[in-house]
């Protein structure tokens, strides 16, 4: 389980988009949300766009693997679509704040790779913020308040990118899930491939 975590606005999803198109072994973990759809976004793609009633009937049926309240709506990570990817030997990219990033790390920690993305500055975190045009300014200056809050919580993080630049920072999320990759413990089979090799039959 790879985990993108950002103050909004700092790039998360944007890199999330890129990354997922490059690499056919990862899978987009999809988020149930409460919150309205934006223009151009799809259910079921974007996220699983669902009433309240609906969500507090999944936390109740204990449905997600994490779960939050952000911004006065609620946001969870449905458990079968993730353990599905797992099962199939796929990994799986969230891109979810450090609230949901605490939760998945107290059911799984040994399955999970944490990635804080830092703005280059606070002038650009709200450039980009203001930008997206999407949000009212009460809004933005919510996202602004809170960042400083989420960025506090860098230190519970493997790695840190400061995402001066998207494609840079693309490429290094690539080399973390490269080497996480590698690491002895997440290779299948490799016992039986090393015992072959020193006793050929």
């Amino acid at each position: 389980m790879l985990v993108l975590s950002s103050p909004s606005g700092a790039g998360k999803t944007t890199i999330s988009r890129h990354l997922l198109p490059a690499d056919d072994h990862i899978d987009l973990s999809v988020s149930a949300t409460t919150r309205p759809k934006r223009p151009n976004e799809i259910d079921g793609v974007d996220y699983h766009f669902v009433d309240q009633e609906t969500f507090d009937a999944m936390v109740a049926g204990d449905e997600f693997l994490e779960h939050a309240h952000v911004f006065g709506h609620s946001y969870g990570t449905p458990r079968a679509a993730v353990e599905e990817a797992l099962e199939a030997g796929d990994d799986v990219l969230f891109d979810i704040d450090w609230q949901g990033t605490q939760q998945l790390a107290e059911k799984a920690a040994n399955d999970l790779v944490r990635i804080f993305i830092l703005p280059p500055s606070t002038g650009e975190l709200e450039r980009r913020l203001r930008s997206r045009a999407q949000d009212p300014e009460e809004v933005v200056q919510g996202r602004m308040a809170k960042a400083a809050d989420e960025m506090s919580h860098w230190a519970e993080y493997d790695y840190i990118i400061v995402n001066h630049d998207v494609a840079a920072s693309l490429t290094q999320v690539q080399a973390i899930l490269a080497a996480e990759r590698l690491k002895r413990e997440r290779q299948v089979g490799l016992h039986d491939f090393v015992e072959q090799l020193r006793h050929p039959r």
